[in-house]
């Protein structure tokens, strides 16, 4: 099931969790520990909709029950890569969950730093953390599964699966038919 594209977000907050546990001794020592994946998440937010452009997204919402289930979303802008490549992005070579070098082929010009992928068996998405052409792309977080040789990586409209991030949605009504509502998504793995 797919989110709503109609009206699109007036502004989104996207934000990378990492599942960090730290500890600072008296001397000031730290030490930091990565338990497990990160996930995106990410609050949209609308201003000014009418009932007819709210009740839509309201019933899709109030349809998952609070985060019970998830759904596909594509956000505006942030799901599209800023540079110029073309063609079929692949894995070149099968990569173990935990790799963030993946040795791909397939594209002509240039995917950027900062661009979100997705490949094409993960519910996952990772960001490109540095300019890639050709010969192995660097990627955040590490891969959450493996990946296998010639994997369809997309680079374009790049869907993420997620769920609400809270059990509670609400609204607010401003004057006459004047709607305002923000929901707050996490990534479903």
């Amino acid at each position: 099931m797919t989110y709503p594209t109609d009206p699109e977000f007036e502004t989104i907050d996207v934000r990378l969790n990492y599942n960090n546990v730290k500890s600072q001794t008296r001397s000031g020592r730290i030490q930091v520990r990565n338990i497990g994946a990160a996930l995106w998440s990410f609050t949209a937010s609308y201003n000014n909709l009418t009932r007819a452009q709210l009740a839509p997204i309201y019933a899709f919402l109030a349809g998952k029950q609070g985060g019970t289930s998830s759904f596909s979303i594509t956000p505006p802008v942030i799901s599209s890569s800023t540079g110029t490549a073309t063609g079929t992005l692949r894995v070149n070579g099968a990569h173990s969950a935990g790799d963030n070098t993946i040795a791909m082929d397939g594209i002509s010009g240039t995917i950027k730093a900062g661009d979100f992928i997705k490949f094409d068996n993960h519910t996952k998405v990772y960001m490109v953390v540095a300019d890639f052409s050709s010969g192995t792309m660097t990627i955040e977080p590490s891969l959450h599964e493996a990946v296998a040789d010639n994997a369809v990586v997309t680079f374009n409209s790049v869907p993420f699966t997620m769920r609400v991030a809270r059990d509670v949605q609400q609204f607010k009504l401003s004057g006459y038919d004047q709607y305002q509502f923000q929901v707050d998504f996490v990534e479903a793995i």
